[in-house]
């Protein structure tokens, strides 16, 4: 019942969430083709924007975004009208659906790549720092956690750039055409979640390694790394778990900045460019993806929880 109430909450949750966004969007001065070289004629300009439906009030151009406007035809019945609301002003001639179609698939496996890459790295080394608690690899550890933290996205990706593809010529410069496209973006976005993750999971074997039942289990005679693997590390991932939601809904839905810098065609690029560009249609609909993605997500987290910890039960 708790999934089911989840779920369901969820739909009013989405339908606020694009209304709000809708109504940010109207609050930017300006409008879609203002960025035109040549200004157009009062007669053009008001077809640009009949062509859309953005010459109707707000609140009818956001029931047609939500599909509910309907209008009578000659035999007096009302039936649904058909939109072009989910053309968008900016990309002519290509709905929404294209190019969510083209760009979230990478988006969302230079995402993947790099969520696998931060856990890979930020686990194990989260928790051998946990390990040699007090030593010097524990602050060794806590100081390059730290410091990827620091170092953000658009420092480290043009770094990769002139020191392994320009330099020493080890991988492509940019575009998204091989694997060896991939190595480099996944490496500027997520290292900056290398350090978090490895901090959780510190964090995480530390309380564990403290709590009762591992105590009571150290007392027994059990070895450290029996311990550690066995009996902490279970309960030591679910700070890890629980930031892994929102951090896979982030890297999945892109990164402008690394997509940018190595010219990468993914969906980032598309909702930054919405913003600038007052491409209403493009934003709302980009943002209610993320929002979908984000509830999706921590759901999977919360179904997670039960698996990690057996003591967790949800009603």
């Amino acid at each position: 019942m708790y999934f089911i109430r989840r779920i369901l909450f969820a739909i009013p949750l989405l339908l606020v969430i694009s209304m709000m966004a809708f109504a940010l969007c109207k609050m930017v001065p300006g409008g879609p083709f203002d960025s035109e070289r040549q200004p157009a004629s009062p007669e053009i300009e008001r077809n640009r924007l009949a062509r859309v439906h953005l010459d109707e009030p707000s609140w009818k151009q956001y029931l047609r975004f939500l599909g509910l406007v309907w209008k009578q035809d000659a035999a007096g019945h009302w039936v649904h009208e058909p939109s072009t609301w989910n053309l968008s002003t900016k990309y002519r001639n290509h709905d929404v659906a294209d190019v969510i179609e083209q760009g979230l698939p990478v988006s969302m496996t230079l995402g993947t790549l790099a969520f696998l890459f931060a856990m890979g790295v930020g686990i194990p080394l989260g928790f051998y720092s946990a390990v040699k608690q007090g030593r010097w690899e524990d602050f060794g550890g806590s100081f390059l956690a730290l410091l990827t933290v620091c170092v953000p996205s658009f420092v480290i990706a043009p770094f990769l750039v002139l020191m392994f593809a320009m330099k020493l010529r080890l991988f492509p410069v940019a575009l998204w055409g091989s694997p060896w496209h991939t190595i480099l973006p996944t490496i500027a976005l997520g290292s900056f979640f290398i350090g978090k993750v490895a901090r959780l999971m510190r964090e995480g074997m530390v309380q564990a390694a403290q709590s009762e039942f591992v105590t009571a289990a150290r007392a027994k005679g059990l070895d450290e790394i029996t311990l550690m693997f066995k009996h902490a590390l279970r309960i030591a991932l679910l700070p890890v778990a629980s930031y892994a939601g929102p951090m896979l809904a982030d890297l999945l839905t892109g990164s402008f900045v690394v997509e940018n810098i190595f010219q990468i065609p993914g969906i980032g690029i598309y909702f930054i460019t919405s913003i600038e560009n007052r491409d209403t249609i493009m934003t709302v609909d980009l943002a209610v993806l993320y929002a979908f993605l984000l509830i999706s997500l921590n759901l999977l987290v919360d179904f997670s929880y039960t698996i990690l910890d057996p003591r967790v039960k949800y009603e």
